[in-house]
């Protein structure tokens, strides 16, 4: 299985090429770094290096307080994070720590061909790799294997779904893939489960590193201006939606403003790029994007990037996109962080444990369409002291995992080969 994936990975290096730069035309790779796709880019700095892949925006921003962990403990080790998306590329250099900002360098994840795997691997020389939640590529892991480099996979994640692929489609492939492993921490208990049935051998204790993550930033400035034009209403914020919520976020909106008329409906698509569309559907809605502030009107669209902080500091209440639609729902750890209750639809399997914790807590409640939403919204209009103490909940179950980046950062530093991990 390994050979056919080696092999058909080469033979489809040309299409992977033309697919990249339609991609670029479509603002989903950066033309100025495309190269680094196919291997190029490396400057690998002199000592000690730990490469760390997270695919996305939520994974990369979960590992921060690991890398700061791994930063204070390891002075002399350099850091490599690597990405797949336009979004985390952005916005992860602006979330580094300060003290950190020297250390740790950005580059797009190269694809899974062998050649640019060896390229990727011949310039930067990663002493440890570390894989967060599923990145399970086969040649990338075999070759880091075959030169004798050690494996982390943090946050290890294996749904139901990809489980039964695995074990039906390749078994043999994931017990070879997961065996490889120095270490994996799974994500949660039932993730264990999954990944011991399907191989693998070195298995630290469960643990989420998402509810380790810090709050999200919020510029104060900002933070004021918005403030001092909201005043005392009521915020309501859909966060994170998808094509197909926003009519029925705007459906409960105007349902609940009949009796609540002060009511601020704050909608943050997903994807900024669509914040035009969701305007228009909400009739031409203030857009955050044009330096627009909400006023007086009943719907605003915060359709930029890296501003859920200021937003999730300003709502009553907050719903968690995704959720009303099959996609999966979006992290609704970055709400409960900052003390704000959360609602979410019935599709929350992306983050069904943490979902399942918030909702065991009082944090969270789940409604199946908008005429629930509504009702819940105005439930909790109503009486603010039940939203206060889901916000208060919600703070008790991300403090859950304080100790986890630590933990986590001892194991990784134990895979450095030879010197001691401080020394470099």
């Amino acid at each position: 299985m390994s050979g056919v994936l080696h092999w058909g990975a080469t033979m489809a290096a040309p299409l992977l090429r033309w697919t990249l730069r339609r991609r670029v035309g479509r603002g989903k790779e950066d033309p100025a770094r495309l190269r680094e796709r196919e291997g190029f880019g490396a400057a690998r700095p002199e000592g000690r290096l730990i490469w760390l892949h997270a695919a996305s925006v939520g994974e990369s921003l979960s590992i921060l307080p690991l890398l700061a962990e791994l930063g204070r403990r390891a002075p002399a080790v350099d850091f490599l994070v690597t990405t797949g998306t336009v979004t985390s590329a952005r916005l992860l250099p602006t979330r580094i720590p300060p003290e950190l900002r020297g250390r740790v360098t950005h580059r797009y994840a190269p694809l899974d061909v062998p050649e640019w795997i060896t390229r990727f691997l011949d310039g930067w020389r990663p002493d440890v790799a570390c894989f967060v939640e599923s990145e399970l590529w086969p040649n990338t892991l075999l070759a880091c294997a075959a030169r004798g480099i050690p494996l982390a996979l943090l946050n290890a994640r294996m749904s139901q779904r990809s489980y039964g692929r695995w074990r039906s489609l390749a078994p043999g492939l994931a017990r070879r893939l997961l065996g490889g492993f120095a270490l994996i921490a799974p994500r949660s208990a039932e993730d264990a489960q999954r990944l011991a049935a399907l191989g693998a051998r070195e298995l630290a204790a469960p643990g989420d590193i998402k509810l380790a993550a810090e709050p999200l930033p919020a510029d104060p400035a900002k933070l004021e201006a918005l403030r001092g034009c909201i005043g005392a209403r009521p915020v309501f914020l859909a966060a994170s939606t998808h094509p197909g919520e926003d009519e029925q976020i705007l459906a409960a909106a105007a349902e609940l403003t009949s009796r609540w008329p002060a009511l601020l409906t704050i909608i943050a698509p997903r994807h900024p790029e669509r914040g035009a569309a969701v305007s228009a559907l909400a009739g031409g809605a203030a857009r955050r994007s044009e330096g627009k502030l909400p006023g007086v009107a009943a719907v605003y669209i915060a359709d930029t990037m890296g501003e859920l902080g200021l937003f999730y500091r300003l709502a009553t209440c907050a719903f968690i996109g995704g959720s009303l639609v099959p996609h999966g729902g979006q992290n609704p750890l970055e709400a409960a962080r900052l003390g704000c209750p959360v609602l979410f639809g019935p599709h929350m399997e992306n983050f069904a444990d943490a979902s399942a914790a918030l909702l065991a807590a009082g944090a969270a409640r789940r409604v199946p369409d908008a005429a629930a939403l509504a009702a819940t919204l105005s439930g909790m209009l109503t009486r603010p002291e039940e939203a206060a103490a889901m916000g208060s909940a919600a703070l008790h179950v991300v403090s859950a995992a304080t100790d986890l980046p630590g933990r986590l950062a001892g194991a990784v530093l134990a895979l450095l080969p030879g010197k001691a991990a401080g020394q470099g």
